[in-house]
């Protein structure tokens, strides 16, 4: 280990900045462009020991668990509270704008659609059980080393307001020291519960979870074990502007409500006086249900769970265009070309390796108005060249700030032909 006087030039892909030196670029968390640092080095891994000059970009953390320096242990959830909001969109428009350019695509890019503390409804703790009692938190970046916290600037006051009553939960359900995973979602009337690893459940677990559950007498609407449920007090629901659907256990929902909300506008924007609509890799019907109330809707989808829940608030929903669904891996066996000159536009919103192989077949449909919403800039970068080299146009590309003071960004972008 050595230790050196480095200047950042940049930030990276991932939030930390990067000095350039003879032997090659130098990342070091928690700075920002134009600072001044002496760094303990380890090969291209650098540790702020001193700081000589200040980013005028620079503020004060919200948060007592950020940063090497912070009060109450280093959370790993955030890695760019210390940077003002100019800089920070900044940053997180270039995400999108770089992966672009690096397939020679050019596109106008609208501002970045921002995220505001508070909003996130959906967080995923880590847990674990110790002889002092229960750690519920964040992993420390690049440990093991559970962060136990009591407040988190990033989500919502209900899932915060809970805390308490999560690791009551949790604790009835460990069954050794070993850590495991709680995806928290909140829903309209309470929190939904969803433990991942949880090794051996059995019996005794399950009637101590029950027990802990009906104690608390509210707030916890649903508690599932690597998709079983294990209580459901109320069945959990969401809205989707304003239609109600009953996301499966452990099922994936946006983060937060504004992006979904923003990203939902820019797509039934784009769609305009469509007819006939593909919603591809629909989930629990974030896009396909909103679009049912201007146009018919054809929703699919790999995971049976969510494509019922989707089926059932399309059934039981007044006031909807047809919705048919399709349960189908669009990876082993996207819609071929000519299946989708059925449609006017589609949507698709796949995970984050993108939808190489559906996007090969949509290049050869004719497709009228493509939307993709991607929570990787990467991948859609290779799947708009894709598009784009068989005659598509890029109209916009707006980037959409969902996980708020990380380095990951959501992108919504509107093709026709």
């Amino acid at each position: 280990m050595s230790t050196e006087i480095l200047t950042i030039a940049r930030l990276g892909s991932g939030g930390d900045g990067i000095a350039d030196t003879p032997g090659g670029p130098v990342y070091v968390p928690f700075t920002l462009p134009g600072e001044t640092v002496a760094v303990a080095r380890v090969k291209n891994h650098g540790t702020v020991v001193s700081m000589s000059s200040a980013s005028p970009e620079r503020v004060e953390p919200p948060c007592a668990h950020f940063g090497p320096d912070g009060r109450n242990g280093t959370c790993g959830g955030c890695t760019l509270q210390h940077a003002g909001d100019a800089l920070y969109h900044d940053f997180k428009r270039s995400l999108v704008v770089q992966a672009l350019k690096s397939k020679g695509l050019t596109p106008e890019v609208a501002p970045l659609v921002v995220a505001r503390p508070g909003e996130r409804r959906r967080v995923v703790f880590t847990a674990r059980k110790t002889e002092k009692g229960m750690l519920v938190g964040f992993n420390q970046a690049g440990s093991h080393h559970i962060v136990s916290i009591d407040h988190c600037p990033i989500s919502s006051e209900g899932i915060l307001s809970r805390l308490e009553a999560i690791r009551r939960v949790a604790a009835a359900i460990a069954t050794s020291a070993e850590p495991f995973r709680v995806t928290v979602l909140e829903t309209l009337a309470g929190l939904d519960l969803a433990f991942e690893g949880v090794k051996k459940v059995g019996d005794r677990e399950r009637r101590a979870v029950t027990e802990t559950v009906l104690a608390l007498r509210a707030g916890i609407n649903r508690v599932s074990s690597d998709g079983e449920i294990l209580i459901e007090p109320q069945k959990p629901e969401i809205e989707f502007s304003g239609l109600r659907v009953s996301p499966p256990a452990g099922g994936f929902t946006q983060a937060t409500k504004p992006a979904e909300e923003a990203m939902a506008e820019l797509v039934l924007t784009a769609l305009g006086k469509a007819k006939r609509v593909a919603d591809l890799f629909a989930g629990a019907g974030t896009f396909a249900l909103r679009i049912a109330r201007q146009a018919k809707v054809h929703a699919v989808e790999g995971d049976e769970k969510a494509l019922k829940a989707l089926d059932h608030a399309a059934r039981n929903t007044q006031g909807l265009k047809p919705v048919s669904v399709e349960r189908r891996d669009l990876f082993r066996r996207p819609l071929m070309a000519s299946e989708l000159k059925a449609y006017d536009a589609v949507v698709f919103d796949p995970p984050r390796a993108g939808a190489e192989d559906q996007c090969k077949e949509l290049a050869r449909s004719g497709v009228k108005t493509i939307v993709a919403v991607s929570c990787n800039p990467i991948s859609l970068a290779r799947d708009l060249a894709i598009l784009t080299a068989a005659g598509y146009r890029i109209r916009l590309v707006t980037p959409i700030d969902q996980f708020l003071w990380s380095a990951h960004v959501e992108a919504v972008a509107v093709l026709d032909k």
